[in-house]
């Protein structure tokens, strides 16, 4: 439970959590004065001053109202706090996943995620209600008369600290009980299976032993359970009802020392209206929603991989990929995609790769672009793992176009300058040129135009995205099949272009045209590569021959053509 309760605190250390502190500030006040007004109030009555006790009683509503702004507040900064939570063990139950290839993920993914989401937003809710219930209570307590605080806060601190001793014990007995349960149902199950044969063999004697040792298990583990249940109503009573029974028996006692008749009713109504109710809400709390997110928060740590550290690194010195031994499976059990490639492209390279569908192509280009972790070898982008740099210097490094380019509702303008806010005019309009897009902005309605995204079709969004990757500054460039929507003659332009703008490229490639136009190219076949050009590759690779079989260029195309030397 160590653990759990230290997943939960660490969520707690951050600034969502102080301005949810800031704000519960505020119902303190309304807390500490409820006891202190109906104290004055009931005094002055007894007075015959009612003017001035009812002046307390509106006291206490204002006090009552400021309190409920606080509360409001607080309500909206529990997103805030819970979210990140969420966030976070998705990521542990995908990344755990994928480590293990456990196909019960889907179910702590939908069902076990949110529980503890749930549960650990209104543990924080109720935890810090008590708080503030304590504090005020202890505050006002101390003002109106210490003498009462001194009978009345030592029995509630020692219930409240009982109930967490019966905290730990009542974890460990549901945790039994869920096996127990989980035992019975197996055998139960295996049982019913076999009712027929059990009968036809007249075993019915064993298959009651059978199922009567789980039953009887499961019982021991219920009326466990049901002790704990019985101990936690104790130290309700402890800490509720003691505080109560003591300072009605020392009533008479405080009275003869002084103390009022509204100081002893006040201290009677911190106790009636803040204390105990604060225990049983908090008791109650602790001990369902508690026991809810401390198991299945622990089910779910047990089985999902921590969260990786970020990536930090922020300098890397040039853009040559390297790759080594590089090896990437989709699972622990599943056979690699890559296996041991090696492979350098150089800083200025064009390179293509090609293969059959479902090869590995993507994914080559996602770890290239530091959106995978290779499974074995290493891959450097410079001299740094793609995967380390910080999200700003990846994306100042890199840009990758994949099959459905995404084009979002804004101007022309704001889409294509997307990765290069400060280009200018005549700079957008030399990449629209040289892509082969100024038809379709101009058809669109110019560079001030609204994108409506829904409007566009796959060829359309594609160069859009084209020229934004144009622009960007990043010296790398991988297009993941980003030119398949267009025609053979807008791909060979905006290929064309991007090998004049200078930097590397490495185009996915979709036809064998892009292949051919490439200075190497990388021939995937099942987890084996093979690289090298054209000719040689039409000499050596028997699945690079099948592929440029399935392809045959018409006499314009030819011409448009020109093979890699």
């Amino acid at each position: 439970m160590r653990r759990e309760l230290s997943y939960g605190a660490s969520a707690l250390r951050n600034r969502s959590s102080l301005k949810l502190l800031a704000w519960s500030i505020p119902e303190i006040l309304p807390t500490a004065v409820y006891g202190i007004a109906v104290a004055r109030a009931t005094d002055n009555f007894l007075a015959g001053h009612a003017w001035q006790g009812i002046a307390w009683l509106g006291g206490l509503v204002a006090a009552a109202g400021l309190g409920s702004a606080g509360a409001k507040q607080v309500y909206g900064r529990l997103g805030d706090l819970v979210e990140p939570v969420r966030d976070d063990l998705v990521r542990r139950v995908v990344a755990g996943a994928l480590r293990t290839g456990d196909d019960s993920a889907v179910a702590r993914l939908n069902r076990q995620v949110e529980i503890v989401r749930d549960t650990f937003a209104g543990l924080v809710l109720v935890i810090r209600s008590f708080a503030v219930t304590l504090f005020g209570v202890l505050a006002g307590l101390l003002s109106l008369a210490p003498v009462v605080a001194a009978f009345v806060v030592p029995p509630f601190l020692i219930g409240f600290a009982l109930s967490l001793a019966v905290l730990g014990m009542a974890a460990d007995r549901v945790r039994a009980s869920l096996k127990a349960d989980e035992d019975l149902a197996s055998s139960a199950g295996m049982v019913f299976g076999g009712v027929r044969d059990i009968t036809a063999s007249g075993t019915q004697e064993y298959a009651e032993q059978l199922v009567g040792e789980p039953i009887e298990a499961h019982a021991t583990a219920e009326r466990a359970l049901a002790k704990v249940a019985a101990l936690r109503t104790l130290c309700f009573a402890v800490g509720g009802w003691l505080p109560l029974l003591i300072l009605l028996a020392i009533g008479p006692w405080l009275v003869g020392r002084g103390v009022s008749t509204g100081t002893l009713l006040g201290g009677l109504t911190y106790v009636l209206i803040g204390l105990q109710p604060a225990l049983n809400t908090v008791l109650s709390a602790l001990g369902d929603s508690g026991l809810r997110y401390v198991i299945t928060l622990g089910r779910i740590l047990d089985t999902s991989a921590p969260v990786e550290r970020p990536r930090r690194i922020d300098v890397v010195q040039g853009y040559q990929v390297r790759m080594r031994a590089l090896t990437f499976a989709y699972g622990p059990n599943a056979e690699p995609v890559l296996d041991n490639l090696e492979l350098t492209v150089a800083e200025g390279e064009h390179l293509a790769v090609v293969g059959p569908s479902g090869i590995g192509k993507s994914t080559l280009a996602g770890l290239v672009c530091g959106m995978l972790k290779p499974t074995r070898g290493r891959l450097l982008l410079g001299d740094v793992p793609p995967i380390d740099l910080t999200t700003e210097r990846l994306a100042a490094t890199r840009v990758l176009i994949p099959q459905e380019a995404y084009v979002f509702s804004g101007s022309v303008l704001d889409n294509l300058i997307y990765l290069l806010p400060d280009a200018t005019i005549l700079e957008v309009e030399e990449a629209v040129e040289a892509i082969g897009a100024g038809g379709l902005i101009e058809r669109i309605g110019g560079l001030a135009a609204d994108v409506k995204p829904g409007e566009l079709s796959a060829g359309e969004r594609q160069l859009i995205a084209l020229v934004r990757a144009y622009l960007s500054p990043a010296p790398l460039v991988v297009l993941d099949e980003a030119t398949c929507f267009l025609d053979p003659e807008a791909e060979r332009r905006a290929e064309e272009a991007f090998a004049k703008r200078g930097g590397t490229l490495i185009v996915i490639a979709h036809r064998i045209s892009s292949a051919l136009r490439a200075r190497r190219i990388l021939v995937l076949d099942g987890n084996k590569a093979t690289i090298g050009t054209h000719a040689m590759l039409m000499r050596t690779s028997r699945q690079y021959r099948e592929l440029h079989g399935h392809w045959t260029p018409t006499t314009d195309q030819r011409r448009q053509i020109q093979p890699a030397s």
